[in-house]
């Protein structure tokens, strides 16, 4: 036999191997460049809110066949990690960024960057300031968060007077701002009523939320009522109320519904608090982003994730679920 004719059908086989191989290849290389890329930017990658965040973005991402890029400042207020991130992820290709800003109004301009670009912008939790500025929010209602405990602590209360301490976030946050002005609603006082006879800032940070209600109570021993911005801060309250001596008398209500919170309700300590959900906050806008990268289709406006007061010790005439229903919905550990 001539050895060329033995060589032949071996060469048609690497021929045929190299082809289908190639084909692989092809299909790899079209599924990649045709798999929508998703960022999420987040204040930080610690904060339990935003540990569950991730994982909504996951889900999501994975059941809807996108490529997830994630990021993160290194602390809450951290503005310039976040716009490299917006960078970083247009380099890379995302149609669609999800981010909780971290400075509302110093983002502003990187987001209007990327939306000339072309790509849509989605405020998860917090709105920027102003708020078009992007091309939709996903959100808490922290308003009506801020009304439900306003309405439970008022029931609660039966009648009696009601000496209030707000232990608040800081001036001008949108989120703290929002929550302060719905409690009040809900509670039916407006700013600078008598009743109101203590205001701090805590930055929703445990330890702050502990030194403001020890200068509350210095300033007025005889508060019954504190609201907290979130559960953290309220867990600061509950201690320095216990060190006077003073939790047993004193009605704590609050809004974020994390399993720590959750569990400080079960123990009562917190008397009622508004729970979040940012694992939809996200899921829905990861599945918003993979729309307008198949179909060019933007999500506009303003999208409610929900809020639910949760509390074991209901009120009549105020909605709420048990702490059963809190634990089964909570975030974090």
């Amino acid at each position: 036999m001539n050895l060329n004719s033995r060589r032949r059908p071996v060469a048609r086989a690497i021929v045929s191997m190299c082809a289908a191989t190639a084909a692989v290849w092809c299909a790899s290389a079209s599924h990649a460049a045709d798999q929508p890329v998703i960022g999420l930017i987040t204040k930080t990658d610690t904060n339990p809110f935003f540990v569950k965040m991730r994982q909504g973005a996951d889900g999501a991402a994975s059941k809807d066949g996108a490529k997830l890029i994630t990021a993160a400042g290194k602390f809450d207020g951290d503005n310039a990690s976040q716009v490299t991130a917006i960078e970083n992820m247009m380099t890379a290709g995302a149609k669609a960024i999800l981010i909780t800003p971290s400075d509302t109004k110093a983002i502003v301009p990187s987001i209007k960057k990327a939306r000339a670009a072309g790509v849509m912008v989605v405020a998860l939790d917090t709105p920027t300031d102003p708020q078009d500025a992007t091309d939709a929010l996903f959100a808490t209602d922290n308003f009506k968060a801020g009304v439900l405990i306003g309405k439970y602590a008022k029931a609660a209360m039966n009648g009696k007077p009601a000496k209030i301490a707000t232990l608040d976030l800081a001036p001008g946050v949108s989120v703290g701002v929002l929550r302060h002005n719905g409690f009040l609603e809900g509670f039916g006082v407006k700013e600078g009523d008598p009743s109101i006879v203590c205001s701090q800032d805590t930055r929703g940070d445990q330890a702050k939320g502990q030194t403001a209600m020890e200068n509350c109570l210095q300033k007025a021993p005889d508060i019954n009522v504190v609201y907290t911005i979130n559960e953290p801060a309220a867990a600061g309250a509950y201690r320095a109320l216990k060190a006077a001596g003073k939790d047993k008398g004193v009605m704590i209500v609050s809004i974020d519904g994390g399993c720590e919170g959750v569990r400080n309700v079960q123990a009562g300590a917190i008397a009622a608090t508004s729970q979040q959900y940012p694992l939809k906050m996200a899921a829905l806008g990861v599945t918003a982003g993979v729309d307008y990268a198949k179909t060019g289709k933007k999500v506009s406006g303003y999208h409610d994730t929900g809020v639910t007061l949760i509390t074991d010790k209901p009120m009549s005439g105020v909605d709420s679920k048990d702490t059963k229903f809190g634990l089964d919905n909570c975030w974090g550990k």
